[in-house]
């Protein structure tokens, strides 16, 4: 059992008609249809919303997805249409509210990574592929693929874990012609970012996009190289062999998995409150991925 362990009831604001409320985000349809979301400081960790919110979190992955829309812009087109806050919404809202396209969404999660870690270091150490691509011997957690590569995974709902697929599903569920530009524009949004990332001292070592069409155009959606959709180390840290110092949730997940919260991952109990010193750690963590990104002091 997971998902919310207090799920929150979404604000209502005249105008805008509630659709979702997400692990993070909460989606609004406005009265010209197009997409309002606002992104909260709910914090997700092993598949569970935890009850401690992060404060200003959601601000951060906005301002920071924003910014990365705009080093992107030549490379891609994105969803947003505004960041106006809607009539008569709250002056909570206010940095965290995006006015977006509608768009018809590709149900891929489309990762890219140049470094091998996480679900993908536990397959490599079963079978040296991931997501079915042959690696090379002798990669370690951390080290640095020969070459970025695709490893789409199918979207979960709210408690479920997205799963792992190989390119030659993702090309049945939604065809060839659609599947080959996701894994093309995948790879070149990566790229972009890795570089832009090297240059201010931070190492991309995967990340995920989601993409919808616009009409029949196909265009960055969601969030966009956050803390919470990429993982961010620090270069001069950087030393393959164990896991590395990171600029995401990762100090959440040491902490619920430690033995100071008490909490059995394993078992179907929700996960506890986090204390005050983990949430202003965590706080911290975001708002550094943003200084260090972008260059500009929060």
């Amino acid at each position: 059992m997971s998902g919310f362990v207090e799920k929150p009831e979404p604000q209502q604001v005249p105008g805008l008609v509630h659709l979702h409320t997400g692990k993070v985000r909460d989606l609004y349809r406005n009265e010209a249809g197009d997409l309002v979301m606002v992104a909260s400081d709910r914090m997700s960790a092993y598949d569970w919303v935890l009850p401690t919110p992060i404060p200003d979190k959601g601000r951060v992955l906005t301002q920071l997805s924003l910014w990365w829309f705009d080093q992107l812009s030549d490379l891609v087109p994105n969803h947003v249409l505004s960041t106006e806050l809607p009539p008569g919404a709250p002056a909570d809202w206010q940095g965290r509210t995006l006015i977006c396209k509608s768009l018809r969404m590709v149900p891929v999660e489309c990762v890219a990574r140049g470094y091998l870690t996480g679900s993908g270091l536990v397959e490599y150490n079963e079978s040296r592929t991931v997501c079915g691509l042959a690696l090379p011997e002798g990669l370690t957690d951390g080290s640095e693929l020969p070459a970025p590569i695709f490893t789409p995974a199918t979207k979960a709902e709210v408690g479920e874990h997205d799963e792992n697929v190989s390119y030659e599903e993702v090309a049945r569920q939604v065809g060839a012609e659609t599947a080959a530009e996701l894994r093309q524009m995948t790879l070149a949004v990566y790229g972009r970012a890795r570089d832009i990332a090297r240059e201010r001292g931070v190492i991309l070592a995967d990340t995920k996009f989601e993409f919808g069409f616009d009409g029949e155009t196909l265009i960055l959606g969601d969030e966009v190289l956050t803390p919470d959709s990429s993982r961010f180390w620090p270069a001069a840290e950087w030393e393959p062999g164990h896991a590395q110092p990171s600029f995401d949730k990762q100090y959440v997940r040491n902490w619920l998995t430690g033995p100071e919260s008490g909490w059995d991952r394993k078992s179907e109990q929700p996960p506890p409150a986090l204390p005050q010193q983990v949430v202003d750690a965590t706080r911290a963590k975001y708002i550094e991925a943003y200084e260090r990104l972008t260059g500009v002091s929060w």
